[in-house]
């Protein structure tokens, strides 16, 4: 059984327009790793202005996890955040042995 002490989670924070998905698809490629998005907004599929959605290019240089994955026409809560979030990191903890 491998240990939660060693597994790391790197956050990416900070206000809008400041370079964030840049920054994340570097880090994610460094470490071959995957974005788990915690936008509010960006989560809705039908939500494509004012959201600053990666752009294509951006989505498909790095799998990305949040992004335009529900409707507007769902209840998402921040309850629904983390058991989303904790069921992708489980997926890929599982994937790459850690």
């Amino acid at each position: 059984m491998s240990s939660n002490k060693n597994k790391k989670i790197i956050i990416v924070a900070g206000p809008t327009a400041v370079g964030k998905t840049a920054v994340a698809i570097q880090i994610a490629k460094h470490f071959n790793t995957e974005i788990i998005s915690a936008d509010s907004r960006q989560c809705y599929k039908e939500l494509n202005i004012g959201v600053a959605r990666p752009s294509v290019d951006e989505l498909s240089s790095i799998k990305h996890h949040f992004i335009a994955s529900h409707s507007i026409q769902e209840e998402v809560t921040a309850v629904t955040f983390e058991q989303y979030a904790l069921q992708k990191q489980n997926q890929y903890s599982r994937i790459m042995k850690w």
